[in-house]
């Protein structure tokens, strides 16, 4: 992991360009063309709504569980936990399809 000598914030790797780029102020640093195999993005998520946080992880390692897709009619779909009110709110659960990819959240 690569993070920005001028804001802190985790720097990405693009390949095409052959530079690490921090996404929050823009700064770029040349990428080693030896070590360039060595980074990736596992998954890339748009949403039709912005408020949806995105997980930059390897859909793989999260649990699934039975729950029924509101788009596509699937029972099973991936979970994640966050944070996204203040520290005294419950947390709130999203799901992702294991089947269209579509992502949806319940309050608890």
């Amino acid at each position: 992991m690569k993070f920005c000598p001028k804001c802190g914030s985790i720097m990405l790797p693009d390949k095409k360009k052959g530079v690490f780029v921090c996404r929050k102020c823009g700064y770029e640093e040349p990428l080693d063309p030896e070590t360039a195999n060595r980074y990736k993005i596992t998954q890339k998520v748009k949403h039709e709504r912005e408020d949806i946080p995105v997980i930059e992880q390897d859909i793989a390692t999260l649990p699934k569980v039975k729950i029924t897709c509101p788009k596509c009619g699937n029972d099973e779909a991936y979970w994640w936990e966050m944070q996204t009110r203040a520290g005294d709110e419950p947390s709130t659960i999203f799901y992702r399809c294991t089947k269209c990819g579509y992502t949806w959240r319940s309050y608890e």
